[in-house]
């Protein structure tokens, strides 16, 4: 499992090591030294208590001499109290040898040697006093000798006193350790805490950094926080539990008269020259901070300080303060007056357009009548016009004369041009009526089936001498679009139909076809011939019904083929336009734009 720590989280452990630090350097050091101390106290005791002994040996030595002395001048027949005084030391001698035995107690073998030397020191002493009572006496040498040669106590007080001297070293060298030690000790203690106040000195600095740092991103918090509240637009206010303003914007004063900060601890139906004064909006308020309830789109109907009365819409939550415990009322206004004066308009707007549309729909219903008029009762008047015409030229025959001839062959040719017009009008009526559907089409098989058909009428067209006219394709690659395919069989059809058709008095008639695609998705294509051409002044009339920029005696049509072209394209959401020269061919372009996204599935 992996532990992620905060700031806070560091800042404990960082203080809980530093006082763990101080503990160590301070209170461990302060323990070791007071051993120390003692150590060193000890050692000066043990320094003291040797020269104590070898104090004491001198003082038994100097007692010893003394008593022999004044024993041996006592022998040769000289008499005083100062004698007779240092003779009586003896007595004393046994006090002074049990003091040594107190100091050397810790040490067996001196306890050893002050048995020897007591032992010793009794005989001795005894035969100090009968030599200091044998004056004249034969037995005088042998005692002297006996004191001195029988009783040495000469060597046991040496090695006594060697063997105090080197405890004496050893204590003392003991003493200097402790004494280094101590001094050692001491010094580094001396460096830990300097470290020690060193550290705590740049946690403390870079502690008050980052306090200083908190501080300054949270004034900078705080001011873009007020920088963004004073610059939004939408009047924003707080409001405590009485309903006082605790807080505003720049919006709020605007939209109700309030000078700087003035309304802040105002009730808030004293602002706005009673705009608030609405109990029912004081009830809801208190709604929202008492029971928690949020108020959503409320219209709120004001009069503002200007004197206008405008629709607000209020929307209202409670919210918790960062710096206190007190919850406040998060108050937003909008002024929807405009939009509902909008949507008013629209709502007529709609009630216009669906009068419209059922104007429209009963255009629509005369002109289906009209269409279904035109498709059957003109129609029948035309083939009579036409069967009698055809009847009366078989039944005059011969004797017709010429100009009846003619007569005959114009209303003819009048009636099936009639008949022609009323096709190509229903087809264009169709072609604006009609429910597109939408599917995926091969432009390139359109184009390549459209040629197929005009390349097989060319070739029933074909002079006596069997003669086709010359008509190259040159077809770029066309792409895969999402259109109505009939409809867009019929635009290829018009203008493939109408190159062909205005290439006729050309010996090679030259038919390009290409298409690229947009940056907005969409593509535009490209029909260009190499035929009559037009003159481009009078390019506004080419796709209008009837609209003929040739006779019709040259170049055979009803005019409605580019009218029809235009119609299709503007279902589709295109355009088309038209480039020429006299004598020098023209070019149609169309754009189709990309289908929407719910067109095809």
């Amino acid at each position: 499992m992996a532990y992620r720590f905060t700031d806070e989280g560091w800042d404990r452990w960082r203080f809980a090591g530093l006082a763990l630090a101080a503990l160590l350097i301070v209170v461990v050091p302060s323990l070791l030294l007071l051993q120390l101390s003692r150590d060193s106290v000890n050692a000066a005791n043990w320094v003291a208590h040797t020269q104590a002994v070898s104090a004491r040996l001198y003082v038994l030595q100097a007692d010893i001499r003394d008593v022999e002395s004044a024993a041996l001048t006592m022998s040769k027949g000289v008499e005083s109290d100062a004698l007779r005084q240092r003779l009586r030391r003896a007595d004393y001698i046994g006090q002074t040898l049990g003091e040594l035995s107190n100091l050397v107690s810790d040490s067996p073998e001196q306890l050893v040697r002050i048995g020897r030397i007591t032992s010793m020191l009794e005989r001795r002493m005894a035969l100090a006093k009968q030599i200091a009572d044998s004056v004249d006496s034969p037995r005088q040498r042998q005692l002297i000798e006996e004191m001195t040669f029988s009783y040495p106590i000469r060597d046991i007080v040496v090695e006594l006193q060697h063997h105090e001297e080197q405890l004496l070293t050893k204590r003392v060298a003991a003493a200097q350790r402790q004494q280094r030690l101590s001094t050692l000790v001491t010094w580094s203690t001396l460096a830990a805490q300097l470290l020690l106040l060193g550290l705590v000195l740049w946690l403390l600095k870079r502690q008050i950094g980052r306090r200083n740092r908190a501080e300054q991103r949270l004034l900078q918090a705080s001011a873009r926080a007020g920088a963004v509240l004073q610059t939004v637009r939408e009047p924003i206010v707080l409001l405590n539990a009485e309903q006082r303003i605790v807080l505003h914007n720049a919006a709020f004063a605007e939209l109700y008269g309030v000078q700087g900060r003035d309304a802040n601890g105002q009730p808030l139906q004293s602002v706005g020259e009673g705009a608030w004064a609405d109990p029912i909006i004081h009830q809801r308020l208190a709604d929202v901070l008492l029971r928690g309830r949020e108020l959503w789109d409320y219209e709120h109907e004001q009069r503002g300080v200007d004197g206008l009365v405008r629709i607000m819409l209020v929307n209202a939550r409670r919210m918790p303060l960062p710096d206190s415990d007190d919850e406040v009322v998060l108050m937003t206004v909008s002024d929807v007056t405009l939009q509902r004066a909008v949507q008013l308009r629209v709502e007529e707007l709609n009630r216009q357009l669906e009068g419209k549309i059922e104007q429209m729909a009963e255009v629509n219903r005369e002109l289906e009548a009209f269409s279904y008029s035109v498709s059957h009762d003109l129609r029948a008047p035309l083939r009579h016009v036409a069967g009698f015409s055809d009847k009366l030229a078989r039944h005059l025959g011969e004797d017709a004369d010429e100009r009846s001839r003619h007569y005959l062959q114009v209303i003819g040719d009048s009636a099936r041009r009639m008949a022609a017009l009323i096709d190509d009008l229903l087809v264009y009526s169709r072609l604006g009526r009609g429910a597109m559907r939408l599917q995926p089409v091969d432009m390139q098989s359109l184009v390549a089936d459209t040629r197929a058909l005009l390349d097989s009428n060319l070739r029933a067209e074909a002079g006596a001498d069997g003669t086709v006219r010359d008509v190259q394709w040159n077809i770029g690659p066309l792409p895969v679009l999402v259109a109505d395919e009939n409809m867009m069989r019929q635009v290829w059809l018009n203008l493939l139909g109408n190159a062909v058709k205005y290439t006729a008095g050309r010996e090679h008639a030259l038919i390009e076809i290409s298409a690229q695609q947009l940056p907005d998705g969409g593509h535009q294509f490209t029909v260009r011939d190499n035929g009559t051409g037009f003159d481009m002044q009078y390019a506004g009339k080419l796709f209008g019904v009837f609209q003929r920029l040739h006779k019709a005696s040259d170049y055979p049509g009803t005019g409605i083929g580019l009218a029809s072209v235009r119609r299709v394209l503007t279902r589709h959401g295109g355009r088309i336009w038209a480039e020429a020269q006299v004598d020098q061919g023209a070019t149609f372009h169309f754009i189709l734009p990309p289908p929407a996204p719910d067109a095809h599935s």
